[in-house]
């Protein structure tokens, strides 16, 4: 019986020390393994050696076993425990911590420059209008004073869907009915065509601007791209003067660029207004002084303006005695490269995120 209590005790010695050096769950599995395991455990032969015990003193051993299982038991819960808290307050898995943020996404500079001009036009009291990037001849170039000779259209060449002309007639009803040639479908090359489409089915007073993608067989290079997006405007209605033109426009660069931004108006030509002027800002680099980006003029194009031509109103049926109008285009990218100071245009495309992160917001 001596050398069983002895045995015990030496036990119950050895797990304490091992119990104390134990720092990790793994640690304490190989000691539950060691004094618990139902094979080779050191608890579970002692059980073992109870039928080699004289029968009296077979309820003395049992004891001392039971508390020494009770005892490791015990040990392990609650160094467990210990453990459990002392890993949970290690650097950087602190469980109150909030979870690291995911990478998102933001608006591509392009997206953002139109809504923010959309922004600026919705407070004059425009309407927004969007349209289809495929058009016929007919709302892009004939209804716009460019019949199929003018001279215009060269400088707006285009991506065709079918041959440039179709045998058939026009649908009854439509403005030039009756001519033996239909045009076919093209990709628009401004969105002045839905300033026909809108005049076609809405009576003056009109104020719209219509921004969108446009095509043109234009080469890549630092200021032109194939595919740019425009943003055209429209107001008719009585007395509508070229004062009004002015007011707007000078208006839009105010409040989009600086509040004393200047403005000029150069004579030029297109077909579908007259009469017509490009519009000009003071270079928001060097504030009228000249420099590089405005070629030492002070000044930067923005985009064409002019009045409404009377041709354009009879295509569509609104009578230009009464009815006056102007309109004006601007392309987005060429307002986002003045804005954010990009060199090329090109940059805006290529989806370097070193680029477009520079505008998230």
């Amino acid at each position: 019986m001596t050398d069983l209590s002895s045995s015990v005790a030496a036990l119950r010695a050895d797990f304490d020390a091992a119990l104390a050096a134990a720092a990790t769950p793994a640690d304490l599995q190989a000691l539950r393994d060691r004094f618990l395991g139902r094979k080779q455990g050191l608890v579970t032969a002692l059980y073992g050696e109870m039928a080699k015990v004289p029968a009296d003193q077979k309820r003395e051993v049992g004891r001392l076993a039971n508390d020494l299982k009770q005892a490791v038991e015990a040990g392990l819960e609650a160094r467990k425990a210990t453990i459990g808290v002392a890993t949970a307050r290690r650097p950087g898995l602190d469980l109150t911590l909030p979870a690291r943020p995911l990478p998102v996404g933001s608006r591509h500079p392009l997206n953002a420059m139109r809504e923010r001009i959309e922004r600026i036009f919705v407070r004059m009291g425009y309407e927004i209008l969007d349209g289809p990037e495929a058009e016929d001849d007919w709302h892009n170039f004939e209804a716009l004073n460019m019949p199929g000779d003018h001279p215009a259209r060269d400088a707006q060449d285009t991506l065709y869907l079918e041959q440039p002309f179709v045998q058939g007639t026009r649908t009854t009803g439509e403005p030039g009915a009756g001519v033996t040639l239909r045009p076919a479908t093209l990709l628009r090359t401004h969105t002045s065509a839905m300033q026909i489409r809108y005049m076609e089915r809405h009576a003056p007073p009109i104020r719209i601007i219509a921004p969108g993608r446009v095509y043109r067989r234009d080469n890549l290079d630092l200021t032109h791209t194939p595919m740019f997006q425009q943003v055209e405007a429209l107001v008719v209605g009585e007395q509508v003067t070229m004062a009004d033109l002015k007011g707007t426009l000078l208006g839009f660069a105010r409040e989009f660029f600086d509040p004393q931004t200047p403005i000029m108006f150069k004579p030029s030509f297109f077909p579908y207004t007259e009469p017509s002027a490009e519009v000009f800002v003071g270079c928001q680099s060097c504030f009228g002084r000249g420099c590089s980006m405005c070629k030492r003029t002070g000044w930067i194009e923005i985009g064409g303006s002019g009045m409404v031509h009377p041709s354009v109103f009879e295509a569509v049926g609104i009578d230009p005695e009464r009815y006056t109008g102007f309109a004006f285009g601007m392309g987005i990218e060429r307002l986002a490269l003045l804005a954010h100071r990009v060199d090329d245009i090109r940059a805006f495309y290529e989806n370097d995120l070193r680029f477009l992160e520079q505008f998230a917001s």
